[in-house]
């Protein structure tokens, strides 16, 4: 039976390594890191005191400096996405005949941390009547999917994702289903994340989460290294523009990359940990190589979870390699998170910028900092080095706690 194809035609980005996608592709190839020394408040006092800051961004370059004002980072910097990817597809919102046919999801694991912590500071140090009126609108997690709405003027499905670190993927895989059933032509979607705040960063340091490896920030996030004592917190935002193929055709788009499946699942087993066996994660592979119609032997290269915890790490190969079998020895699979931190809700999305730009020019993207393998690890991850590779389809893995599992699968058209 067939059904309508999607295609992605249009890309925006806010990440530790540029907010342009040709700049942050190109730094994630020359293998530099975007995690240093955090800048925007004092970390001297914290277990670790880095992380992958967005330290080009500039709300003001795209929002109203007093709209600006009224957003939480994570929605700032959501919007300013949207604001490149609408531009970088060349469709003209302002004259869309059916915007009822224009839909927005967004995914963002925390939402408004920083207005959280500030309002909180308000209560406690001056009194509730100095609370904003605007903190709900700021910190609520739907802040992003419902500014872009109006941004856009998208007046069809517009909801919010709250996965934790496999928001931004969920949401890329509801949004890919609503136009599988033609509730839409168009769908913006992706994820934000800034949640790299003191509350956040004391919250992850109390859970034993993050590296503390402050001597060396640039080395700290090391995927399916022997080393890796922790992953490391970043911020930033993905949005795409996903579109009917027809629909794109006639306006004479470019297309990047058709969204080819999709596959999502629970561990059912620990609110933090991942299961051991990687079951969980394997499910929500093969889900989306049965969704994409594909066999496990099509598919070129997966950027991984790989954050850089010591269980994570395993669970997630184990999952691969019970998934793909002997075709697991000759893939490529590398982690991007190794070179710009983990990213949270927003990881999905700006992880899927890189796979789509790895099967856009042929290249597999490094696992930088992968300087000695654990042997339970015993993949091809892409050490240190981008690789030329032709790559025709691609899956990105999400993984959050709670036990969501999301994975999306891209292909050549």
């Amino acid at each position: 039976m067939s059904r309508r194809r999607i295609v992605i035609t249009g890309m925006g980005l806010v990440s530790p390594l540029g907010n342009v996608v040709d700049v942050f592709w190109g730094r994630l190839l020359a293998g530099e890191s975007g995690v240093a020394r955090i800048q925007r408040f004092d970390p001297s006092r914290f277990p670790t005191t880095f992380g992958g800051e967005c330290r080009e961004f500039d709300p003001e370059r795209s929002i109203d400096k007093r709209q600006a004002k009224r957003l939480d980072r994570f929605a700032q910097m959501a919007l300013v996405a949207a604001d490149l990817a609408a531009k970088d597809s060349g469709f003209d919102f302002k004259a869309a005949a059916r915007p009822d046919r224009i839909g927005v999801i967004i995914g963002s694991g925390i939402g408004g941390l920083t207005e959280l912590e500030e309002q909180h500071h308000r209560l406690i140090e001056k009194g509730p009547e100095r609370v904003s009126a605007f903190t709900i609108p700021k910190l609520m997690v739907n802040a992003a999917s419902g500014n872009i709405s109006i941004l856009l003027g998208a007046q069809g499905p517009n909801t919010a994702v709250a996965t934790a670190c496999a928001s931004a993927t969920n949401a890329m895989g509801d949004a890919w289903h609503a136009l599988l059933r033609d509730e839409c032509d168009i769908m913006i979607t992706g994820g934000s994340e800034a949640a790299l705040t003191p509350l956040g960063l004391a919250a992850f340091s109390a859970m034993k989460a993050l590296s503390e490896r402050n001597d060396a920030p640039a080395k700290a996030s090391r995927p399916f290294d022997k080393a890796r004592d922790g992953f490391v917190m970043g911020e930033g935002a993905a949005i795409f523009l996903f579109e009917e193929l027809e629909h794109a055709k006639k306006r004479g788009a470019k297309i990047y990359a058709e969204v080819l499946g999709y596959g999502m699942s629970g561990d059912a087993c620990h609110i933090t940990q991942p299961d051991e066996c990687g079951r969980g994660a394997a499910r929500a592979m093969s889900l989306a190589l049965t969704d994409a119609r594909l066999n496990p032997g099509q598919i070129d290269y997966i950027n991984a979870h790989g954050t850089g915890t010591p269980l994570g790490d395993v669970a997630e190969t184990t999952a691969i390699k019970s998934v793909y079998g002997a075709h697991a020895k000759k893939l490529a699979v590398s982690s991007t998170k190794s070179a710009i931190g983990h990213l949270l809700g927003a990881s999905g999305a700006v992880e899927l910028v890189a796979t789509v730009q790895g099967l856009r020019h042929g290249v597999a993207p490094p696992t930088i900092n992968l300087d000695d393998p654990d042997p339970l690890c015993d993949l091809d991850y892409v050490p240190n080095k981008p690789r030329d590779l032709r790559i025709e389809r691609a899956m990105s893995n999400s993984f959050g706690f709670g036990g969501h599992n999301a994975c999306i699968i891209i292909g050549k058209i």
